[in-house]
This record gives structure tokens, sequence and C-alpha cells, in this order.
């Protein structure tokens, strides 16, 4: 299969290995969050405090959620996910995340500890993305960057940036990565047709006008699936 891959670079500070000054744990948990550790075929409960070993699943139910520490970073595992935490080890002067997105969403928000480099690495079934910032939101196929820069790049070789407050995701039939412009006028494709359908019924452009200076004003709000 096809791999997406996200890595945040962002200034950092010193942390040691794995399972030494920073380890993963849980912060919350909300409804049916499960864990299975490493070589294990069993599930477990999780609980606020536990930690997080390498290569523990992680999955969340219904309407169930995580938030986990990965040293000054925080991950926030949305309902109906599963992940694998892969590595969290200190390398020279950066700290390597990496994390396996297998289906669902998760947020990032990445906060290293003075000092050093993070490199935050997200792979997930579709493409490949670069990311350069703090926060952003995936959920394997698509990405939304709240601050930072983000270079995604398609199986084939191609690559697009998406700033803050941008989206791109990657077509999963010609497994392209659409562009912002292109992935917000998707987005306001069925908006903008209804807009054109309704002003076709009526025999004009657009709105009506009624009396000079009287313009109306239409607002679209757009959010993330």
């Amino acid at each position: 299969m096809k791999t997406v891959l996200v890595c945040m670079l962002v200034l950092a500070g010193t942390w040691g290995a794995f399972a030494q000054s920073g380890p993963a744990r849980f912060i919350e948990v909300r409804g049916t969050v499960e864990i299975q550790d490493a070589g294990s075929a069993e599930w477990r409960a999780a609980s606020p405090g536990d930690f997080i070993g390498k290569n523990t699943v992680v999955s969340t139910g219904f309407k169930s959620s995580a938030l986990i520490s990965l040293g000054d970073s925080r991950l926030s595992v949305r309902p109906l996910t599963r992940l694998t935490l892969e590595e969290l080890i200190q390398r020279d002067s950066t700290e390597e995340i990496n994390v396996y997105l297998r289906t669902g969403r998760i947020r990032a928000e990445v906060r290293p500890p003075p000092g050093m480099h993070s490199d935050f690495t997200v792979r997930a079934p579709m493409a490949t993305a670069s990311v350069r910032g703090t926060d952003f939101e995936f959920d394997t196929t698509h990405l939304y960057v709240d601050s930072g820069l983000v270079l995604m790049e398609g199986a084939g070789g191609q690559t697009v940036y998406v700033d803050a407050g941008q989206r791109s995701y990657v077509d999963e039939s010609s497994q392209r990565v659409m562009p912002p412009f292109e992935a917000e006028a998707a987005l306001l494709s069925p908006v903008l047709s209804e807009l054109a359908n309704t002003g076709s019924d009526t025999g004009s452009y657009g709105p009506e006008i009624t009396a000079p200076g009287d313009v109306s004003a239409l607002g679209i709000e757009t959010e993330w699936p």
C-alpha cells in the first residue's frame, strides 16, 4: 500500500530515550479506550496516568477519545481511531516521535523542550507529507494546518505546500495531492452548484437587489470534515 508520512520539524529541547525522561502516557481518557502492548494479543482498558510503551497499539471506540503526552508534546486521539506509537527517542540533538495512524483522526500539538529539534512523524496508508509547524490535524488522507507550514508529497512525487489555515487531501483514485486552492474549491463546489441552480431558477445571475444600496452579503463558513 502507499504510505502517508507526516514529519514535523520544530525547535525542541533536551529529551532522553523512550523509556527515560519523557515517556508517553495518557493524560485524559474518555469512553472506551484500549491498549494492546507490544507482543500481546490481549486488549486492556486504558486509564489516565498509564504509560505507553514502544509499539503499543491505542484504540478508541465510538464517542471516545484520549489525550496522550509525548514529553512536552500532546496527541489528541479522536473517536474510532487506531494508532501505534512506534518510537519516542532522542538521537543527538533531535527528538524523534514516530506514530502509525491506521484509521481515524488525530490532532498533534508539538511543544518540545528548549534546545533541540523535534522530528514528528505520522505514517498512514495513502501519501507522504513533511510538516514544519506546531499544530495540525490529520485523518490519513486529509490534512489541516493550524500553524506552521506543511509539505505534502504524493506517491508519484508531486508536492504541495499547505500553510496555516489551509488544507489539503489525497485523491484516493488518482493518488494526487490536492493543492490548497483546489481543496477549498472542492469543499465549496456543492454550495456553489446549489447557488448556480438557484440563480437559474429565478432567471437571474445572483440575489435580487431591490433598491439602490441594498446589497445582500452572502457568508459561507467551511469546516474540515
